[in-house]
């Protein structure tokens, strides 16, 4: 069983969401496919026990030894990503889009297309189960092969199945694409604002498209009860589940801060909410 956490938008507290839970579920697995703000792992002390680099591109690479300067890669290149110093010419992999162009205009060979490094990955054993995560390289960009790759090493050390619970990428892009294909249900976390319910109707809409089971949570509703309650009646028309409304609680900044997860602080509200949450999400996903 796979359970993807997502949210419209960053700062919505899916990840605050996804430690509880996992926590909760006590032994899960646990993938962090939020690849360009990776904070899952932050809240575990643990151990590395398999590391190895994910190929996520190519990019083209001049050999200067053939190169004969003509300059016509660089006339065609649409992305401006070669050009000449001190009389050679070179590719700045940070604007290479790795399309190949330049491989065909160049009549003398002199360009070729090479494997990039994007992201180190990553199977982290914590005290309380394992993690699979990424970490990129500077100026990489999150893929929907990234995402795969966490995902099927997450399976692979999954050999008891047990719950998966996956922190997703928030929005509606390639990651999350990737994150929700084939998963079982689908949680996700919404505030109450006008711009969380629009942000809501386009990852439900996403959701519907995949025929993913979808819950709803509705975080800090008690912010603006108003909004809150336009939010439930969207659910109630597309037959969503809401299946938590947690309060607006300053315990969980602290646990933030403190990376602990928030179902160890016994008097927050928040923690409380969510492990009711929980108990009606094990009922539903079971």
């Amino acid at each position: 069983m796979e359970l993807v956490i997502l949210s419209g938008k960053g700062g919505t507290g899916k990840t605050t969401i996804a430690t509880a839970l996992s926590e909760l579920a006590k032994d899960a697995m646990r993938v962090d496919c939020d690849v360009d703000a990776p904070n899952f792992y932050l809240y575990y002390q643990g151990q590395d026990v398999e590391r190895k680099d994910f190929i996520g591109s190519k990019k083209a690479f001049i050999d200067k030894s053939k190169c004969v300067k003509c300059g016509i890669c660089k006339e065609i290149c649409r992305f401006d990503a070669i050009d000449i110093k001190k009389d050679q010419y070179f590719v700045d992999s940070f604007s290479c889009e790795g399309c190949g162009l330049c491989t065909i205009a160049c009549n003398f060979k002199a360009i070729s297309m090479q494997d990039e490094k994007t992201a180190d990955v990553y199977i982290t054993k914590i005290e309380k189960g394992l993690l699979s995560r990424a970490q990129m390289e500077i100026g990489a960009d999150g893929s929907g092969k990234l995402i795969t790759e966490l995902r099927e090493n997450a399976k692979r050390y999954n050999k008891e199945n047990k719950l998966t619970i996956i922190d997703g990428s928030p929005g509606i892009g390639c990651p999350v694409i990737s994150s929700i294909t084939g998963s079982n249900a689908a949680l996700i976390v919404t505030e109450p604002s006008k711009s969380g319910l629009e942000d809501l109707k386009r990852v439900y809409s996403l959701c519907k498209h995949f025929k993913i089971m979808t819950f709803v949570c509705i975080n800090k509703y008690d912010i603006n009860i108003e909004v809150a309650n336009d939010i439930e009646e969207f659910a109630n028309n597309n037959n969503i589940t809401i299946v938590g409304k947690i309060p607006f609680d300053e315990k969980v900044m602290e646990s933030i801060n403190n990376l602990k997860p928030i179902t160890e602080y016994e008097e927050s509200r928040a923690n409380k909410a969510i492990r009711e949450m929980w108990e009606i999400l094990k009922s539903k996903i079971n």
